[in-house]
C-alpha cells in the first residue's frame, strides 16, 4: 500500500482528499478481487461438499487454515523464513497479471487506481490463501463471495491507514520487536482456532447434510 501511494504524483499525495480517493479506489479494487476469488472457491466447494462428510471436511479445512496461519506467524516473526515459499502457489496467476498492472503505472487517474487495485488483490499472499481455504467451505458462489467480502472489509482499516499514513507506518515497521509480536499473535490465533471449538465458524457450519 505504501509503494502504491509513493507511485502517485507528488501533487496527488499533497492533497489529502485526492489521496484518500485513490487509496479508497485501490482498496475497492483489491476487495473486489477477493470477492471474485471467493465466488470461484464457493463454486468448487459446492461440488466438494456433495461428496464428503461435512464434519470431517470442516475439521480438515479448519486445521489446514490453522497450520497456514501459524506458518505465516513464524514467517513474519523471522523464525521460519522459508515459509515464504507458500506464496508461490499463486505465482502463475500473478505472472500473467503483473505485466497488465505494470502498464497502469504510474497511476494517474481514478479509473486506473480501481483497475490496479483489482490486479493488486491477486498478489501472492499467505494470509489471503488462509482465508480462501476457509471460503472453500462455502456451499455456493454467493456465500463464498460474501465470506471474502467480509475478510476484505476487515482489512480496510489497516490497508487504508498504511496508504494515507505511509511515512509513519514505514517507521513503525522498522521497530525491532514489531514483527515478532505480530507473528506471535498470529500463532496464538492459530492455536486458539484448533483448541477452542467453534471459535471460527466456516460458512457452512449451520448446514446439515
Amino acid at each position: 500500500m505504501g509503494a502504491l501511494t509513493f507511485s502517485l504524483s507528488s501533487t496527488t499525495r499533497e492533497q489529502a482528499p485526492l489521496l484518500t480517493l485513490y487509496v479508497v479506489l485501490f482498496n475497492t479494487g483489491r476487495v473486489a478481487s477477493y470477492v471474485a476469488a471467493g465466488a470461484l472457491l464457493g463454486t468448487i466447494g459446492q461440488s466438494f461438499y456433495a461428496s464428503i462428510n461435512w464434519p470431517m471436511a470442516h475439521w480438515i479445512l479448519q486445521s489446514a487454515a490453522a497450520l497456514l496461519l501459524a506458518g505465516i506467524g513464524l514467517y513474519l516473526a523471522g523464525w521460519f523464513p522459508r515459509f515464504a515459499v507458500i506464496e508461490q502457489i499463486g505465482a502463475p496467476v500473478w505472472k500473467w497479471l503483473e505485466p497488465i498492472g505494470r502498464k497502469l503505472l504510474p497511476v494517474q487517474s481514478p479509473q486506473n487506481a480501481l483497475l490496479y487495485g483489482m490486479i493488486w488483490g491477486w498478489l501472492p499472499c499467505g494470509l489471503v490463501y488462509t482465508t480462501l481455504l476457509l471460503a472453500l467451505a462455502a456451499p455456493s458462489p454467493e456465500q463464498g463471495a460474501l465470506f471474502m467480502l467480509a475478510f476484505g472489509l476487515g482489512t480496510l482499516p489497516a490497508a487504508a491507514s498504511a496508504g494515507i499514513l505511509t511515512g509513519w507506518v514505514t517507521k513503525l515497521t522498522r521497530m525491532p520487536y514489531l514483527r515478532p509480536a505480530v507473528g506471535s499473535l498470529l500463532i496464538a490465533m492459530a492455536i486458539a482456532t484448533v483448541a477452542i471449538p467453534g471459535l471460527i465458524e466456516l460458512p457452512t457450519a449451520s448446514m446439515t447434510q
